[in-house]
Order: C-alpha cells, then sequence, then structure tokens
C-alpha cells in the first residue's frame, strides 16, 4: 500500500473537530439513549429497535476512527505562492483546443468540491499538474483520450 498523506487547509481541520466532538458527545450520548430505550423493548434477539441502534452505533464510532485518524495524520496547508503546481496552490489552465480556461485549487482529497473549483492532488488531471510550471503542458489520459491542459498561472 502506498503511503498517502491527507492535505487539509486549517478551515478543513477546525471543521473536522467540530465534527468529531460533536460526534463525541451528542450524536454518541443519542445512541446510547436509543439503545437503553431499545434494551427495555424486551428480547433483544428480535428486536429491531436494538439492533438498528446497534448498527447505528458501529457507523459512528467507524466515521469517529476515520476523523480521528485524518487529523492525527494530516498536513496542515496553508495558502502560498509560488511557482510550481503543489497541494494549496490556484492554478489556470486551458485545454488545447478549447478558449475557455479553468481555474482550479489543488486540495487533499478530504477538501475535494469540483463545483468551487476544488480538485483533488490524487485525481488524474491533479496528478499530471503537480510539480508543473507556468507554460508547461500536462496531459493525462482519460477514457476518450488523451487530454492537454496548458499552464496559464500558478499562484
Amino acid at each position: 500500500m502506498k503511503d498517502t498523506k491527507h492535505y487539509i487547509t486549517k478551515a478543513k481541520q477546525d471543521e473536522l473537530e467540530q465534527e468529531l466532538a460533536n460526534l463525541k458527545s451528542t450524536k454518541r450520548k443519542k445512541i446510547l439513549e436509543d439503545l437503553e430505550y431499545a434494551k427495555s423493548l424486551g428480547d433483544l434477539s428480535e428486536n429491531a429497535e436494538y439492533h438498528q441502534a446497534r448498527e447505528e452505533q458501529g457507523k459512528l464510532e467507524d466515521r469517529i476512527n476515520k476523523v480521528e485518524a485524518i487529523l492525527k495524520d494530516s498536513v496542515l496547508v496553508e495558502k502560498h505562492h509560488s511557482t510550481i503546481v503543489e497541494v494549496g496552490s490556484t492554478i489556470t489552465i486551458k485545454k488545447e483546443g478549447d478558449k475557455e480556461i479553468k481555474i482550479f485549487t489543488i486540495v487533499g482529497s478530504e477538501e475535494v468540491d469540483a463545483s468551487s473549483g476544488k480538485i483533488s492532488n490524487t485525481s488524474p488531471l491533479g496528478l499530471v499538474l503537480m510539480g508543473k510550471k507556468k507554460g508547461d503542458t500536462a496531459v493525462f489520459t482519460s477514457p476518450k483520450g488523451p487530454i492537454s491542459y496548458t499552464i496559464i498561472s500558478v499562484e
């Protein structure tokens, strides 16, 4: 298995810390209350409420473990100015043959939001852009064939 780091911004770190606090307090308490209520209904072997609460408890604990792991193993990325495309860079690119330019910010996989122009450093486009400079061409293979992008600017 390859070594993949989680890259997150300070805003994402704060969001994950808030989520974790909510999961550990409010959500965990609610599930424990649901379990107590389900136990009071009697026979646990045929108690749908109990089995549902246990399933929710498992999902909650999985999410808590995942968020804790992300926070523990993540690298904090700050907005910076560089001439090389890296996590945190905002780039302007132009697809070969198109007149339209696109602006993307390279982010870690936890913050991907294509609708707001945030692409992962591990996405096909992100991978070929990493390490490039203004004026370089990045080519990646899509299901329809190779696509070339020229880097207009790196911020």
